[in-house]
């Protein structure tokens, strides 16, 4: 096809043409940002360089960091004595930091284990010898529900949770009162997705990815009085003083990924209104796809209903050759990253932020469709 204009080619590649992407992560993006992203990757804002060109030390760059930053204060109400980081390495290397940097000595450090992430969190605290307590998920659930009876002991370093699984569809409707021991939560799949309490924790963070934007960094909220646990003797780059004390500005920072969690913090502002209303767009889509599998016949839902995520739902079909053919159609009817996680198995609807209403929809007339003819 001869491309006449920078609009076909938009339009292209943008245009009717894309699928529903339900992926758990490279997740999808708002339209709008990608479009964005297309109009001024080659010339970001009258400079002639691309974002991916432009110095770190830039002042073009500083003000989208700086924008970047601001606006995740007023989304989640941050009074001053919280700084909010950028770090590469994932959630998985906040896994490591988090006991090097925050756990007290003599003091043990809580966590609670509802899945394959907190475990994987757990392991790093072991790692480093720390003195680790566990709060288990309920026994014989295989991680389908949330601990509700459960306490915390008073001397814990910190309490660290999940606040979202992803591999099972579950995730914390309220948080878990830790009794003024501080929480440190990984919200890399609910992150921004509605609004809470920000207070009670010392720590929050959470990879791009699912919520905010494309791989390569992880946003970490973390309080003041956290940072004076900070040991001196941790290398550089491992310490959180040192992206608190260079404005997440030591070393070359994922410039691309941080533009364009800016991009998707002005759209969750100013086109979404805030998590209040965010949150009410992911319970209507949530809710979409539990009403197919709650009046289904051959969909059951992973996670028991008081614990269930509205950001990850989990489903099974009757058997395996059923689920196998559910996912080929789904894939050929555009239907994309419905497959659960490699550990389980099964069907995962992955209903991030970005994820539009128009989508879910087509998905629940999918499923409904698919289950009258089997």
């Amino acid at each position: 096809m001869k491309i006449e204009s920078l609009e076909d080619l938009r339009e292209d590649f943008i245009g009717e043409k894309r699928v529903h992407i339900f992926n758990a992560g490279p997740a999808a993006l708002p339209l709008s940002v990608l479009r964005e992203v297309q109009e001024h990757f080659l010339n970001f804002r009258g400079s002639g360089m691309s974002i991916t060109e432009i110095s770190h030390r830039s002042t073009l760059f500083e003000e989208v960091i700086n924008d970047a930053i601001d606006r995740t204060r007023r989304l989640l109400k941050l009074s001053d004595d919280y700084h909010v980081l950028f770090i590469q390495g994932g959630a998985s290397l906040q896994f490591c930091m988090i006991p090097m940097n925050l756990a007290l000595p003599g003091r043990p450090v809580t966590y609670i284990n509802t899945g394959v992430w907190s475990t994987k969190a757990t392991k790093e605290a072991h790692v480093q010898g720390k003195d680790v307590r566990v709060i288990p998920a309920p026994e014989d659930t295989d991680f389908s529900s949330l601990p509700t009876d459960f306490t915390v002991d008073k001397q814990s370093s910190y309490l660290h949770f999940t606040s979202n699984n992803t591999i099972k569809g579950t995730q914390w409707q309220q948080f878990p009162d830790a009794q003024g021991v501080p929480l440190i939560s990984d919200m890399s799949s609910d992150f921004m997705s509605r609004p809470f309490d920000v207070r009670p924790f010392g720590l929050i963070y959470a990879g791009a990815q699912k919520n905010l934007g494309p791989p390569g960094v992880a946003v970490v909220i973390i309080r003041e009085d956290m940072l004076k646990r900070v040991p001196d003797t941790l290398p550089t780059m491992l310490k959180y003083t040192t992206y608190r004390d260079k404005k997440s500005l030591f070393n070359t920072p994922p410039t691309f990924a941080i533009y364009v969690i800016d991009l998707v913090l002005t759209w969750l502002e100013e086109t979404i209104g805030g998590l209040t209303e965010m949150e009410k767009v992911n319970k209507e889509k949530a809710s979409l796809i539990y009403e197919v599998i709650d009046e289904s016949e051959i969909y059951q839902g992973v996670a028991e209903v008081n614990s269930r995520s509205m950001m990850n739902v989990a489903f099974r079909l009757p058997d395996e050759k059923l689920e196998q053919s559910f996912l080929a159609e789904a894939g050929n009817n555009g239907f994309k990253g419905l497959r659960g996680h490699r550990s389980v198995g099964g069907c995962r609807a992955s209903l991030y932020n970005a994820v539009t209403i128009d989508s879910v929809k087509s998905l629940a007339t999918f499923m409904r469709e698919f289950e009258e003819k089997s």
